[in-house]
């Protein structure tokens, strides 16, 4: 019986296979976007308030409230002003992304041992060589575990966008829902939860590669 269940969840997404690899292309893209930016803006933000200690608090209060706002609350703050589509739910999903980023930037630098910026300022060097030889490749592994943390959470939250017309994988599953039909659910679940997978893996890959060697040791060393 189980097994008879589950040949029809495979044999419904395999009919809909165009379908779900299109609304799956189109999750990507809306996810990518809205993180890429975020990435743009939060890591230089997590950067700039590691100078300016008063506007560390206001600016991470300032995500917090976001981060706090309902998602379907903001979409209807950004309706009447973007419309529907892609654009409020990009909107939507790079407002959330910022938080985990700029506050792991900033914890990340602010966490870098005062001797070592102490041994680096004997030898001479600036502020701006300090941040990019120094504090930036020691506070990469916590910056990128932000990274992660906001493309995990945007991929779920992309699944919102089609309740306004940007499309993805929650389309299958509003229907699904709208219809009461399980397997329209599962063929707009699952692959959304294989991508959040995959993203995380490919991101896990790529924070290893970035992080120097000895950072690397260091923190296998503390485990």
């Amino acid at each position: 019986m189980g097994m008879s269940i589950f040949s029809q969840y495979i044999s419904f997404m395999l009919e809909r296979q165009d379908q779900i690899l299109e609304l799956t292309t189109q999750h990507l893209y809306l996810t990518f976007i809205a993180v890429f930016f975020a990435v743009l803006v939060a890591v230089p933000l997590g950067i700039t308030i590691t100078r300016f200690e008063k506007a560390a608090g206001i600016v991470v209060g300032i995500a917090n409230a976001v981060q706090a706002l309902p998602s379907l609350a903001l979409l209807g703050f950004l309706i009447p002003i973007l419309g529907i589509g892609s654009k409020p739910s990009i909107v939507m999903i790079f407002l959330y992304s910022l938080l985990p980023i700029i506050k792991n930037t900033y914890t990340g630098l602010t966490n870098v041992d005062r001797a070592i910026l102490e041994a680096g300022k004997g030898m001479g060097m600036t502020n701006w060589q300090l941040m990019k030889m120094v504090q930036l490749p020691l506070a990469l592994p916590v910056i990128m575990a932000g990274i992660r943390i906001s493309a995990v959470t945007a991929v779920g939250l992309t699944t919102i966008a089609a309740l306004i017309g940007a499309g993805g994988l929650g389309q299958l599953i509003y229907r699904g829902i709208s219809m009461v039909n399980n397997r329209m659910i599962i063929a707009g679940a699952v692959p959304a939860m294989v991508l959040t997978l995959v993203i995380d893996f490919l991101l896990n890959i790529l924070e290893k590669l970035v992080t120097p060697k000895g950072i690397r040791r260091r923190a296998k060393s503390k485990k």
